[in-house]
Order: C-alpha cells, then structure tokens, then sequence
C-alpha cells in the first residue's frame, strides 16, 4: 500500500530534520481513533488489538480514545459499540445506514472521511486486513493525509507525533514513519502484531451518531451475493497456540514432512518461511513473517530457518520461541528464548517421538487448546 504525501522516513528511532510548524488548520485535531471492522456480525480481533494500543496513545497524549463503529442499523452495530467500551474507549462514533450492511468502499470511504472531517481526529488506526487496507487507502487519498501500512510499532514522539515503525527495504530495515505535517495520522496494524488487551465489562459510555453523507443510489457497487472466503482447509496460522516451522534448512521438500509430524505430534499447526513457499514447497496460506501470516503463539519451534528480518517480524510475539539451526550464528538465535543448534532434519524425528510419547490424544488437545 502506498503512503502519500509522508515525509521522508528516517532510519529507525530517528527523527526527520526539516519539521515545520503544523498549520493553523490542523491544530484542532485531537484524540485516537480506532476503526471496529466488523463483517457479517463479527467483529475482527485486531479491533481489539488496535484498541489496546489506541488506549496507551491516547494515554500518553491526554486525549480521548473513540471506536468508530460502520454498519447498518441493528444488533450488531450496538454489540460493537458495547465492546468497544469494554476493550478501552471513552466515546463512540457511530454511522448506521442500511447502506453500510455490507463493506463497500465508497461508502465507508464517505462514512469514514465525513466523520473525520466533522468531529477531526488526530490518529486514525485500522487493521491492515483486506477490508482495511482497501479503506486505509481510500480515506489516506481522499483525506489527502499519510498513511503508514503494515506498523509493526506504534508510539508518539515527544512533540506528540505518531512514530509508526514498519520494516522496509524488502524487510531488511526498520524504518519509524512520522506524518508530520498532515491530519489525521495514520496507520494500518497487521492481525497478531500487537497483544490482545484485557476485557473489562464496563457500561456503553458516550456514544456519538452520524448520519450517512451518501444514499443507495449514490452507490456504484451493488451486492448480489456473499460468499466467505474463509475456507477450512486452508491454516489458521494467526490465532494458534503452537506453531511448527521449517525453512530452507531442511534441504528438501520431502523433509518439511518432518515439520508436519511434529506438528501432529503436538496438535498444532504448521508453517514455512518464504522461500519454501517461492519454491512451491508449500502453499502459501502457510507463510509466516513480513509478507505472510503474523503469529504470536505461546509456542513457536523454527526448524532450520535462518530468521532474517522479515521472518522475524512475524514471530516475536510468540511468548517462547525454540530455534533449531546447524548455524551457531543464525540472526534467529539473537531473539529466540531457546536455541538449538544441531541438524533438524536429524533432531525433528527425536523430538516427534518425545512428544508422542508424552502426550496422549487428550494432553495434545489441551496443549493446543
């Protein structure tokens, strides 16, 4: 996703040089907002994600957080909203409208962009998901404002600019991203980036409505059927608890066979990193880093995958991380919690007979659960 009309970005933690003034116009522009993408009822978990940074912005900037909540009219509009107040928010921007049933791009644009222009805040966060990259895009271009895609980190400067930190240069650099001169800031924040905060029952608290700038007929794009693209077989990589890896260590396609016993072994799920998936060794719904699935397991076990930085992104949230490399000195040993070097086409089969023996059918399930 591009990112329009945002200066210069300087090497990771530094600062750009020729800062000016905010214009007048722009002064007025306060508090965080997160944007609750919702799809057939269901909100998507990195709302809640984006909510727990959202607060510690917003902390940090004595302002207010708001959940902006898109959808029609209904039980789902006010289900949102009554989460959102318990995952942080101090107010609540609302536009409900038959139009908003399904995610359509220009009407959430308008929906999105009038309600920015009307009540002006100062970060706009959403998901960086399908449906949040389309209308991150859309709003960035309309609003003529930068967006930065894909954060991995988020903070605010000390002069209370939003510093979004993403990998760039294909991944091998990390760069933080100020948008200085332009309202709102924003950014998108990949599903699993960022710790899930905790649920607090709390009462619906402010909530602010707004009426549709748009009608039916004002719209293009026409919905004449759903189908989910959710698909069972495909791996749910993002929101499992264990995860198995291989990378090109393994030498050949018939030894990622290992990754997969181990896998099953211990009821979790199995992944790759890129060049397995560019050597069509495995399929790409199974990558894992920059430019595949974030992660943040409780357990992660890398078998003979180096860790370069775009892998690296993707996995550091894993609350315990098991390396398996023949090469001492693999960038992945200097975030790993536990590091294993030794051949790993030699050492999976061992390590798969280990847990068969300790786990029963029961135990796996429990593990994973």
């Amino acid at each position: 996703m591009s990112e329009p009309k945002t200066p210069p970005a300087p090497a990771a933690g530094g600062r750009a040089s020729t800062k000016k003034e905010l214009p007048e116009h722009f002064k007025a522009y306060k508090h965080v907002w997160v944007f609750i993408e919702q799809e057939r009822g269901q909100v998507h978990p990195v709302s809640w994600e984006l909510m727990g940074e959202g607060r510690k912005l917003a902390d940090k900037l004595g302002v207010e957080l708001g959940a902006v909540v898109l959808g029609a009219e209904g039980e789902t509009v006010r289900g949102a909203v009554a989460e959102a107040f318990c995952y942080g928010a101090d107010l609540a921007y609302v536009v409900a409208d038959p139009v908003l049933t399904d995610y359509r791009n220009e009407a959430y644009t308008a929906a999105m962009t009038d309600l920015v222009n009307t009540y002006k805040p100062e970060i706009l966060l959403l998901g960086a998901t399908t449906l949040g990259r389309d209308l991150a895009g859309a709003v960035a271009t309309t609003l003529l404002t930068g967006l930065t895609a894909d954060s991995t980190e988020l903070d605010v400067d000390t002069d209370g600019s939003l510093a979004a930190t993403r990998p760039t240069f294909g991944g091998s650099l990390l760069c933080t991203i100020y948008t200085l001169n332009y309202r709102p800031q924003m950014a998108t924040v990949r599903p699993r980036v960022m710790s899930m905060p905790i649920r607090v029952e709390k009462p619906i608290g402010r909530v602010v409505e707004h009426k549709l700038s748009v009608v039916e007929d004002d719209i293009i794009t026409k919905i004449l059927s759903f189908l989910p693209d959710r698909d069972s077989n495909k791996a749910n990589l993002a929101y499992a608890d264990v995860v198995v890896a291989g990378g090109m260590g393994l030498g050949s396609p018939e030894n990622f066979q290992l990754v997969k016993n181990l896998a099953a072994a211990m009821g979790a799920e199995f992944g790759c990193s890129r060049p397995l998936v560019q050597k069509g060794w495995v399929s790409s719904d199974r990558q894992i880093g920059q430019t595949g699935k974030t992660i943040r397991p409780r357990l992660y076990i890398a078998a003979g995958i180096s860790g370069a930085i775009q892998h690296r992104v993707g996995v550091e949230g894993a609350d315990l991380i098991v390396a398996i490399n023949t090469d001492k000195n693999a960038p992945i040993f200097d975030f790993a919690h536990v590091g294993i070097v030794t051949d790993a086409v030699r050492f999976l089969p061992m390590l798969t007979e280990a847990f068969s023996k300790r786990l029963s059918a029961h135990s796996r399930d429990k593990l994973a659960s």
